[in-house]
């Protein structure tokens, strides 16, 4: 990698020395910012049908922003009067999710939470968006949980390194092209996990619903998702393989869990793990369901959970314990249910115990159900090697994109000839 000729001490510790002819400066000398505005959410006048595009921090996806999910009406403009953002603008969140940058294709508002700059013909705002989401977040203070805070006056005063405009666009340009390179080895290692997540939900699918014996005869299971099964197979209702243990659960308040000092246990929902507690209510591995939520319908999250070691149980998970059988099987051939048709409301999503208890399940002789388990886990650990290898390489990939950016906007790496 090339270098400048000379260097100076930038008089910034964190960056250190920069190459002699580039510039320092504060971000009110280099550049007007505008910031946006959030209209009262009560009031629905200023939102309902709206059709003025108004970023939010959730619309920063991306290098390039259109659109955006909420709009505001001419009533919330006529109003606050805000300052419009003009197309090719760089944005800038500075609150909560801080440092996230995009230029907007379409003349639009913002919320209070962006800032933006507006082009000019001095600058070439692409190298401003390699730039700024490193140098202005370094000029943060912390709260007490150590998440940063920006406002108006840190932003203001906040230092940065100002290369001349024919060296901005260069910067910009090979950036561009190094780091769309990257993007790109990240993205195929991301397709890659994805159909490695594919092939091990296939393999266990396959395995809890057919067995691992391809030459097995196989019946109508008459359950219309699942289709075949093998012969030997039974059906049975959830109530006649597991017994509920739903009325030894204790839920606990906000206030209790904040009186505990000691917190060594898990303390489940219906998401699984969502606290940690400093008593326990059960120590032999048992089952969990979740027993209402969104969850129930969305499914982004896994629903069934096998509990181990010592962990206490509020009152939104159902739990089981298995009369015969093999836990670990049925968790696994649970969460492949759809629950949707067992479920009532959709506002408050429920799935009572009793409608859990009559759902009909596979029953597999107990040691095949063994054997299906010690399969799943090998396949499981084979596929899951295969995926700690590629997050592994899209970590280093992300580091090095980082590290690349911050050493060629700071001048230790010359791009221009």
């Amino acid at each position: 990698m090339k270098t400048y000729e000379t260097y100076k001490d930038s008089g910034i510790e964190w960056i250190g020395d920069i190459p002699e002819h580039w510039e320092v400066k504060p971000v009110k000398h280099n550049f007007k910012f505008t910031t946006g505005f959030t209209p009262p959410t009560g009031k629905r006048e200023f939102y309902d049908n709206g059709e003025h595009i108004w970023i939010n921090i959730s619309d920063l996806q991306g290098k390039y922003i259109s659109d955006s999910e909420k709009k505001i009406t001419d009533k919330a403009i006529k109003k606050y009067k805000p300052e419009i953002v003009k197309t090719g603008s760089l944005l800038y969140s500075f609150k909560l999710s801080v440092g996230r940058v995009g230029f907007v294709t379409k003349d639009c508002y913002t919320n209070e939470a962006i800032f933006s700059i507006e082009p000019r013909e001095d600058t070439n705002l692409n190298f401003f968006y390699y730039s700024l989401p490193e140098q202005i977040i370094k000029n943060a203070n912390e709260n007490i949980y150590g998440a940063k805070i920006l406002n108006q006056e840190l932003i203001k005063n906040a230092t940065l390194i100002v290369p001349s405009s024919e060296e901005q666009t260069a910067i910009a340009n090979y950036l561009d092209n190094k780091t769309a390179e990257i993007d790109q080895l990240i993205a195929d290692k991301k397709q890659l996990v994805a159909l490695y997540q594919e092939e091990k939900t296939a393999i266990i699918n396959q395995a809890v619903t057919k067995g691992i014996n391809p030459d097995v005869e196989l019946k109508d299971s008459g359950i219309e998702w699942l289709g075949d099964i093998p012969e030997h197979w039974a059906i049975k209702k959830l109530k006649y393989v597991f017994k509920s243990l739903n009325s030894v659960r204790i839920p606990l308040s906000a206030s209790e869990r904040g009186k505990m000092t000691l917190r060594k246990y898990d303390y489940y929902g219906a998401s699984g793990v969502i606290d940690k507690v400093e008593d326990y209510l059960f120590e032999e591995p048992l089952m969990l369901i979740g027993e209402d939520g969104a969850n129930l319908l969305t499914r982004t999250k896994r629903l069934v959970f096998l509990a181990k070691g010592k962990y206490w149980v509020n009152n939104h998970a159902h739990i089981l314990k298995v009369i015969n059988g093999v836990l670990e099987y049925y968790c696994e051939l649970l969460e492949l249910y759809d629950f949707t048709i067992w479920v009532s409301g959709s506002a408050q999503p429920k799935l009572t115990s009793e409608n859990l208890m009559n759902i009909e399940v596979i029953v597999p002789p107990i040691n095949e159900q063994t054997k299906i388990i010690q399969y799943i886990d090998k396949e499981s650990a084979r596929i899951d090697a295969k995926i700690t290898k590629a997050e592994q390489y899209i970590n280093l990939l992300t580091e090095y994109r980082t590290a690349l950016i911050s050493e060629v906007v700071t001048g230790k790496i010359k791009v221009i000839d």
